[in-house]
């Protein structure tokens, strides 16, 4: 029997976007830990973050920051090395970590030169922390562990409609990338997909066969989506589903954030098993 192995984006999926509850996702959580499923988080949000999240969860599994910037897998969880041409590993506290992620201080520069520009964009960087509280409807403890970024930098732009599209050229004409989940992202070649490609065969050689399922509900899952054997997306606050999103095989989960991933767990775990 193939062992299942599931990713989860965070905000509006595991989390529900106004309150950032995974309450009604317990039951498909408990579920996952009687049948000693792994989750992985893989999210835009930073290592702190994501770590606070794990901590709530009791999650021990290994996490992907910042849309694919950063790899994190707890010391002693592959009992094989993990050395690999492709790749480096350092090692940091109790992880080895795969950085795949361009430098922070690159994206910022990046950040304020569209602003000499003349466009009208703030980052997480140019905000305080109560202000990435206001807009980003979190305590000030999660604002502050927010903006202390690594690989990816959110953002806002003030415009008419037309000058987002000029401000995207703008940023792959400089040699970077941009994605979107609640706010825009800056970033470098890396995303969630190749993140999520090395923790998959990393789990082959650790499991043998394995079946790969992905949750999320915004663009920047579209990477993570099309690595994995069943791409599940939930519905957004409004109830509809992101149109932007069309990948082979993709599964609508019946539900709303966490409620939708509650569901699309509990069914598919039963489905496998």
């Amino acid at each position: 029997m193939k062992k299942p192995i599931i990713f989860t984006d965070l905000d509006g999926t595991l989390l529900d976007y106004s309150t950032c509850s995974f309450e009604p996702a317990l039951p498909a959580l408990q579920l996952l830990k009687e049948k000693d499923i792994p989750l992985i988080i893989c999210s835009s949000k930073t290592r702190k973050e994501i770590e606070y999240y794990r901590n709530k969860l009791s999650n021990s599994h290994p996490f992907i920051s910042e849309n694919g910037g950063g790899l994190f897998i707890p010391k002693g969880y592959f009992k094989f090395g993990l050395q690999n041409s492709e790749f480096e590993v350092d090692e940091e506290n109790d992880y080895h970590v795969i950085r795949l992620g361009t430098q922070y201080s690159e994206l910022r520069k990046t950040i304020e030169s569209l602003r000499r520009e003349g466009f009208d964009i703030k980052g997480f960087g140019d905000m305080t922390t109560e202000e990435v509280a206001g807009i980003a409807n979190m305590s000030v403890d999660e604002a502050r562990m927010a903006k202390e970024r690594d690989f990816d930098e959110p953002f806002i732009i003030k415009d008419n409609g037309r000058e987002t599209q000029r401000l995207l050229n703008s940023i792959k004409a400089k040699g970077f990338n941009f994605t979107q989940g609640r706010f825009f992202h800056i970033l470098g070649n890396s995303d969630k997909g190749t993140a999520v490609s090395i923790l998959i065969n990393l789990h082959k050689k650790k499991f043998g066969e394995i079946v790969t399922i992905a949750i999320g509900d915004s663009p920047n899952d579209i990477p993570m989506f099309e690595k994995v054997d069943f791409p599940i997306l939930v519905q957004k606050p409004s109830g509809s589903y992101d149109p932007r999103i069309n990948v082979p095989n993709l599964i609508k989960a019946e539900g709303i954030g966490p409620d939708g991933w509650n569901n699309a767990v509990i069914k598919s775990i039963h489905t496998l098993l």
